[in-house]
Parts: structure tokens; C-alpha cells; sequence
């Protein structure tokens, strides 16, 4: 079997951490793999396939000989490394927001749009889209494909993971934090306590009222799966470790009943139905983490439009939402385009 050299950019990270497990999981025909971070983190030692590895420092890196490279190192990161590894010969699959909207990278999930990852030639980059579209535009494209989506309505509930580390140590300590009598932690990551809480506000606003985390479900579901579907989006940050939550209402050209949509949802790659109210079957985030598939559950008819569809999507942000879904595009590159 054929093996290809691996870089793992913003490997000490949660997503990095996350698609060498995956690597590993999934057994990737890895030749060797570098594990690349900051001069902050170089030198932190990481076990891959039994054997002991150093990070090493992104900046001093030569790309040269690397095949692939999965970033997530933030996106002004990305937006100096992933152009210079491309130029080395490196197909890069970044997870960071810089190129999602650039109209000569590609924007792929792989249940989804596969045949849009031929395009990485262009500039040798692939975008891995934002974690709660991922999930979205899996559980769209079987209905889509139906009966074509004209409008969108979504409401997420998304987990401190998807802000990384200290969002989930601010979590941890502020739960702590409450159950001692005049303790508090007050929000660093967060603009409000997470803690017990929910908070309306996922990245910054915008003019428009929106977030830019709002914005981008809208902006990457077009680019993803049609142009033509209107979109609109309320990201909301929940006290959960890990796992985003969705209710997403759709309204289609052609009629579509619950029992037509479950049966879609049941048949379509890397999602799991699981829905029957009759025995309280459902899922929920701490259920969902830690596995691979888009869960969809509470499928029902939404009386107040025509042909209009609701359900409950749940999926492991870290993982689907992320890791998994670039890791994905990697095995679609070497099977399909090397």
C-alpha cells in the first residue's frame, strides 16, 4: 500500500489532538507523520501509533516531501503557512474559517460535496467548513436532494469545545466555582458566565445584527449545497463540554412527510436516526460524544408553513465537526486524485 507523509498543524490543540487519534483510528496509510505547533508548544511530546513523537515549530518548517497537511492553527496562522506548504507540494486541508469563502478553494464535506475536492489543484488548499454547518449540511442533503430546500431556520446550541481549551477549563472552574459559598469565576473566554447559563453570542457582530458564526452557516451552506437556499441563523453558546445541538426547520418545494424524511435520513451516508417519541428516543450531546456519526432526532411536520420539516440534529463537534470530516477529505484525496 501506498504511504504519504503527514503534517498535523496545530497539532497540541483540541482538533490537532483530535485527527491524530483519528489517523490512528481509521488507520490512514501514513508514511511519516510531523506534528507541527508554535514555538510556544514545540517540544511537547505526543504518542502516535505506539511510537513518541516532538512537535515541532511550524515557523522553521520545510514542507517539502509532505503530502498532506490537516491545519487548525487559527486562521492568520493558516493564512501565511497553508499558501507555503501548498507551494512545497503539500495538499492542505485547513479547518480555520481564512479560506472557506475564497471562490478557488474548495469547501467540502464529504457526505455532502465530494466532487468539489478535484478543485484543490487550483490553489492546493481544501477548507473544512465551520463545525456547526458540517453537521447541518449533512442532515440537508438527502431532503435537499428530495425536494428541494427553499429556506432554512436554525437554532444552535453549541458546546464550549468548539472555543477551545480555555473555554472548557473556564467552564469547569466556574461549576466548581458556584457550589462554594462567595467563589466566583469570572468570564474570560465567555462575554457572560457559561456556567449554568446560555449565552446568545458565538464570535463577534456584525452590522447586520448577526454574528460572524451566524454569517457563516448562512455564507458556507450556500457555497456547500445551493446558492439559491435562504438562511438564517441564532448561534447560542450552552454549558455543555463538547457536542453541538440543533433544531432545524426547513421549508421545501415539494412535499415531504416525516415518515419520507426519516426513511432519506436513515439511508444517507454518516448519519443515525434516532427517533421515536414513542419510548422517549432521542439523542443528546453527551450521548453524541465522542462518535463519528450526525445524529437526527424529533423529525416532525412544522404546521405553520407549507412543506415545512423539523428536526433535532446532534453531532460531535470536535470530531465531525472538525477532525473527522478533514481526516475524511484526506482519504478522498488518496483514493480518488493521487
Amino acid at each position: 500500500m501506498q504511504r504519504f507523509n503527514v503534517a498535523v498543524v496545530g497539532a497540541t490543540g483540541n482538533v490537532g489532538r483530535e485527527m491524530l487519534s483519528i489517523l490512528e483510528e481509521r488507520d490512514f496509510p501514513v508514511g511519516e507523520v510531523h506534528l507541527l505547533a508554535s514555538e510556544r508548544t514545540a517540544g511537547t511530546r505526543m504518542t502516535f501509533r505506539d511510537e513518541e513523537l516532538v512537535v515541532k515549530n511550524l515557523a522553521d518548517f520545510d514542507f517539502a516531501g509532505v503530502r498532506i497537511g490537516l491545519f487548525s492553527p487559527g486562521a492568520s496562522v493558516s493564512a501565511v503557512h497553508a499558501p507555503r506548504a501548498a507551494a512545497a507540494g503539500c495538499v492542505v486541508v485547513d479547518n480555520t474559517s481564512f479560506f472557506r469563502m475564497d471562490p478557488e478553494v474548495p469547501l467540502v464535506v464529504p457526505e455532502v460535496n465530494p466532487g468539489a475536492i478535484a478543485e484543490y489543484k487550483k490553489k492546493g488548499i481544501i477548507a473544512n467548513p465551520n463545525c456547526s454547518t458540517i453537521q447541518m449540511v449533512v442532515a440537508l442533503k438527502p431532503l435537499h436532494d428530495a425536494a428541494t430546500i427553499r429556506r432554512v431556520v436554525v437554532a444552535t446550541y453549541q458546546a464550549v469545545s468548539g472555543a477551545g481549551k480555555a473555554a472548557i477549563d473556564e467552564l469547569m472552574e466556574q461549576t466548581r466555582a458556584f457550589y462554594i459559598p462567595g467563589k466566583e469565576v469570572l468570564p474570560k473566554k465567555f462575554t457572560k458566565p457559561i456556567c449554568f447559563n446560555l449565552i446568545p453570542q458565538i464570535d463577534s457582530f456584525l452590522e447586520n445584527g448577526y454574528t460572524k458564526e451566524e454569517m457563516k452557516m448562512v455564507n458556507e451552506t450556500r457555497k456547500i449545497l445551493d446558492p439559491n437556499i435562504r438562511l438564517t441563523a441564532t448561534t447560542v453558546r450552552v454549558p455543555v463540554f463538547n457536542a453541538h445541538s440543533e433544531v432545524v426547520t426547513i421549508e421545501t418545494e415539494r412535499p415531504l412527510s416525516p415518515e419520507q424524511a426519516r426513511a432519506l435520513l436513515a439511508a444517507a451516508p454518516g448519519i443515525e436516526v434516532v427517533d421515536d417519541p414513542a419510548t422517549l428516543t432521542y439523542i443528546t450531546p453527551r450521548e453524541a460524544a465522542g462518535r463519528d456519526a450526525t445524529f437526527v432526532s424529533r423529525i416532525r411536520q412544522d404546521f405553520s408553513v407549507e412543506n415545512g420539516l423539523q428536526m433535532w440534529v446532534v453531532s460531535d463537534n470536535l470530531r465531525k465537526g472538525a477532525a473527522l470530516n478533514a481526516v475524511q477529505i484526506a482519504e478522498h484525496l488518496v483514493r480518488d486524485h493521487f
